[in-house]
């Protein structure tokens, strides 16, 4: 029987996932469709009880939805509990189960990027708001040992730090005490909407002190390389556009749904094809 998956959004219309998704779905033999869902905030709830209703499998979460959808789960995984903002949705026994695989799907894609543990490194995160949270908390989660993080207003950060749930040991850095120690740090990851199109002329920090090798990454993908990418690249570092944590978001997902994992190479072609001069909604 056709196994039914979606997306809720508003707007939903230029969403990747279906065609990303839909594609794994059928390269794997599994008898499966993803369908976008456009759901406006007021009809949240009637959504969720629909979807439960005529049987759909899981769903993703997407902008306005991944904090209101909370309380309308069942049960929470302690990561996305501690994040406050749920992007995948398991049906487990009649019973809806919500899932953060942002942080998850960064941290695999820098690994795969990397090829190893990030143990060792000496991190900096760029902003303090959601993206950022779900990174860090990941970060946290696997040992990391030193990040830093930055941002414009530093009481945000502080929460941040106060409130993560594992131990890593965690600076909270002005904007302008960033730009002096970034020749410490082994990655940078700039978590921001600053630099992203239109206003492809701003960045958020200077990296005039940046050392060569550093590996730099920006999760904005409109523009596919960002200010910010492109004058790291200038002082030689390594550097990495949003398009891995927005393919391996969806592998994670695709694994908590179906138990199978999706060849993420093959998505991350799809994504690349069918970009256009549209900002991408997940």
């Amino acid at each position: 029987m056709m196994k039914l998956y979606g997306v809720i959004g508003d707007p939903i219309a230029h969403s990747m996932s279906p065609a990303m998704h839909n594609d794994a779905f059928s390269r794997l033999g599994i008898p499966a469709y993803y369908h976008p869902f456009h759901v406006k905030p007021n009809d949240l709830k009637k959504a969720v009880e629909g979807m439960k209703a005529i049987g759909v499998e899981g769903f993703n979460v997407t902008i306005p939805h991944k904090t209101a959808i909370i309380p309308l789960l069942d049960e929470l995984d302690p990561l996305a509990e501690a994040i406050g903002a749920v992007n995948t949705v398991v049906r487990k026994n009649d019973r809806w189960i919500g899932y953060n695989t942002d942080g998850d799907g960064f941290v695999r894609g820098l690994k795969e990027t990397l090829g190893r543990d990030l143990h060792l490194d000496h991190i900096l995160i760029i902003g303090a708001g959601g993206a950022a949270r779900a990174i860090y908390y990941t970060l946290a989660s696997e040992h990391v040992r030193l990040i830093d993080i930055a941002n414009r207003t530093m009481e945000k950060a502080a929460r941040l730090a106060e409130q993560c749930p594992f131990e890593t040991k965690t600076n909270v850095l002005s904007i302008s005490e960033a730009e002096q120690r970034m020749g410490n740090y082994s990655i940078v990851i700039q978590t921001t909407s600053i630099g992203m199109s239109p206003k492809t002329d701003e960045m958020p920090l200077s990296l005039s002190l940046l050392k060569k090798g550093t590996f730099v990454s920006d999760i904005i993908y409109n523009p596919l390389e960002t200010k910010f990418l492109a004058e790291a690249k200038k002082q030689g570092a390594i550097t990495q556009n949003g398009i891995k944590m927005f393919v391996y978001q969806g592998v994670s997902a695709f694994e908590k749904w179906t138990g199978v994992s999706p060849d993420a190479n093959r998505m991350e072609k799809i994504v690349l094809e069918q970009l256009g001069g549209y900002h991408v909604n997940r």
